[in-house]
C-alpha cells in the first residue's frame, strides 16, 4: 500500500461534496460581481514568483517547491495564484484595448512546504479574485464587500475585518526609513528571520510571530504617521464604504500581509464563533501597484483577495454547518425483481433529464435493504416499481419523511416530485402570483418559460 505524500490529503466522497459546495458558493458570489474564470497552469517559471511575491517573503525564501526540469529550466509549483493570473492577463494581452478593470476569479490547488498541522497542508486549495486596471479606492472597498458576502453566504456570522494601509510609494519609503532606524537598535537580539527581513524588506518584521520580537514590534513607528495626504484620503474612502455598508472592522496597524507586492490597503477576515472560539484569519488580500509591471505588463494597479478552501471547510465542519447544506436525493427508485430493473433505468434516465437527483437500485435486493439504501442517501422519496406498476404505467411514491405513500401515473410523477421543490423554495411557478413574483411572469408559453425548479435543478 502506498501512503499519500506528507502534507497532502485525499478529498473524497462526502468531504469532496463539502469542498464543491463551498467552492460553488464562492464562485457564485464572484459571478454576481461580474468576475470571469481563470484557470492557469500548476507549474510556472520560478522567476515569476521571485519577482512578484518577493525575495523577502517566507514563501520564496522557505516554502516553494522548486525543481529543474529536463531542459535545465527552474520550475516552481505555484505557491499562490495572484501572480499566475496576472501573468496570464499579460500573456493574453488582456490589457490591450480593454474596458478596465479586468476582473477574474480562480479556484485551484497551491503548494507550500510548510509544517503540516490541523487545517494546513502542503497542497491546499485556494479561491480568489483579481481586479486589475483601476486605481480607485472604491474598487478596493468593493473587493472587501465581495469577500464579506462570500462568508455571509456560507453563514459565517461574527466575521471581523482587520484592515490597514501600507500607503503609496512615498509613504512606504518614509516608513521604511523610520523602521530601519528603530529596528537597528534591536536587530542583534531578534530572530534570524527578522535579521534577514531587515536587509530584504524591513516591513516584513512587523509580521514576525516570535513572542519576544512582537514585544519589540509594539514600540515601532506606525504607518499612519508617514502617510501622504493622498494615501490618507484613499484609506478614508475605503473605510467610509465599509461604514456605509455596516461592515464591522478594526484598523490593525501591524497588518502587512505576507507578500511583498502589496501596497495601500491590506485586509484579513477574522472569525470568532458566538461561543467565543477564535479561528483567526479565514482569508485576506489587498491592493498592489507594481505587480502587473513586474509580470511584464503595463504599469497599472490592482486589488485581490483569497480564501483557503480547507480552512473554510474545516471550520464549517466543526460546528456541523454542512447538515444545513446537505444535498438530498430527490428520489431512490426501487424495482421489485430483476424484470422491473430495465423499466426503472428508463424512468431514472427520464427524471434525470428533467434535472432531478435520482438513484436506482440495480441489484436484486429486498425491500428492507432498498429502504435502508434510500435513507442512507437522504432521499426525499422512494419510487417503488413492481410488475403491476409496469403493466399499468404507475408507480408507488412514498414520502420517506412523512411515511405517506400514493399510487400515481408515470405522467404525474415529474410534477409530484417538483412540488417538493416549490414548497422548499417558495417558487413562483407554484402559485403563479405575478404581482408578488416577477421571475416567471409569462407562463403561457411553457416551452419558452420552463418551470423554475427544472431550471434550477439543471
Amino acid at each position: 500500500m502506498f501512503n499519500q505524500v506528507k502534507g497532502t490529503h485525499d478529498i473524497i466522497l462526502n468531504d469532496a461534496e463539502k469542498y464543491t459546495f463551498v467552492e460553488q458558493n464562492l464562485v457564485a458570489v464572484a459571478q454576481t460581481f461580474g468576475y470571469k474564470e481563470f484557470r492557469t497552469p500548476i507549474m510556472e517559471y520560478t522567476e515569476l514568483f521571485n519577482r512578484s511575491v518577493g525575495d523577502s517573503s517566507d514563501i520564496v525564501r522557505k516554502e516553494m517547491y522548486t525543481f529543474e526540469d529536463k531542459g535545465g529550466r527552474s520550475i516552481t509549483l505555484r505557491p499562490e495564484l495572484t501572480a499566475c493570473v496576472i501573468r496570464s492577463m499579460v500573456n493574453n494581452k488582456l490589457f490591450v484595448n480593454q474596458d478596465y478593470p479586468v476582473k477574474g476569479y480562480y479556484v485551484g490547488p497551491c503548494f507550500r512546504y510548510e509544517r503540516p498541522q490541523a487545517g494546513r497542508y502542503r497542497q491546499f486549495n485556494q479561491f480568489g479574485i483579481e481586479c486589475v486596471g483601476s486605481d480607485s479606492p472604491l474598487r478596493d472597498a468593493e473587493v472587501i464587500l465581495l469577500g464579506y458576502q462570500c462568508l455571509a453566504n456560507l453563514h459565517f456570522y461574527g466575521v471581523t475585518l482587520k484592515i490597514n494601509t501600507l500607503g503609496d510609494e512615498e509613504s512606504r519609503n518614509a516608513y521604511r526609513k523610520a523602521l530601519k532606524e528603530y529596528f537597528a537598535k534591536h536587530i542583534d537580539i531578534m530572530c534570524n528571520d527578522c535579521k534577514a527581513r531587515y536587509e530584504l524588506n524591513v516591513l516584513r518584521i512587523l509580521d514576525c510571530k516570535s513572542p519576544e520580537d512582537q514585544e519589540i514590534v509594539k514600540g515601532a513607528p506606525k504607518i499612519k504617521d508617514y502617510l501622504t495626504p493622498k494615501a490618507k484620503e484613499d484609506f478614508e474612502k475605503v473605510l467610509k464604504v465599509l461604514d456605509d455598508n455596516q461592515i464591522p472592522y478594526t484598523v490593525d496597524e501591524s497588518l502587512v500581509r505576507g507578500l511583498d507586492y502589496y501596497s495601500n490597503v491590506v485586509f484579513e477576515f477574522h472569525y470568532s464563533t458566538p461561543s467565543g472560539t477564535d479561528y483567526g484569519a479565514l482569508g485576506g488580500g489587498g491592493h498592489y501597484h507594481s505587480l502587473v509591471k513586474e509580470c511584464g505588463g503595463p504599469d497599472i494597479p490592482g486589488v485581490g483577495l483569497a480564501f483557503g478552501i480547507e480552512r473554510l471547510v474545516t471550520i464549517l465542519d466543526e460546528y456541523n454547518a454542512f447538515e444545513e447544506f446537505k444535498p438530498a436525493l430527490d428520489a431512490y427508485i426501487m424495482p421489485i425483481g430483476e424484470a422491473q430493473i430495465e423499466y426503472g433505468i428508463q424512468l431514472a434516465n427520464s427524471l434525470r433529464g428533467e434535472g432531478f437527483m435520482i438513484e436506482i437500485c440495480l441489484e436484486n435486493k429486498g425491500m428492507s435493504q432498498m429502504f435502508k439504501k434510500a435513507q442512507r442517501r437522504n432521499a426525499k422519496y422512494a419510487i417503488i416499481i413492481g410488475e403491476d406498476e409496469v403493466k399499468n404505467g404507475t408507480v408507488n411514491l412514498k414520502d420517506l419523511e412523512k411515511a405517506e405513500q400514493v399510487t400515481i401515473s408515470i405522467d404525474e410523477l415529474s410534477d409530484k416530485l417538483g412540488e417538493q421543490y416549490h414548497e422548499e423554495h417558495h417558487c413562483c411557478c407554484h402559485d403563479h402570483n405575478e404581482e408578488e413574483h416577477h421571475c416567471c411572469h409569462e407562463h403561457d408559453d411553457e416551452e419558452e418559460h420552463e418551470c423554475c425548479y427544472k431550471k434550477n435543478r439543471k
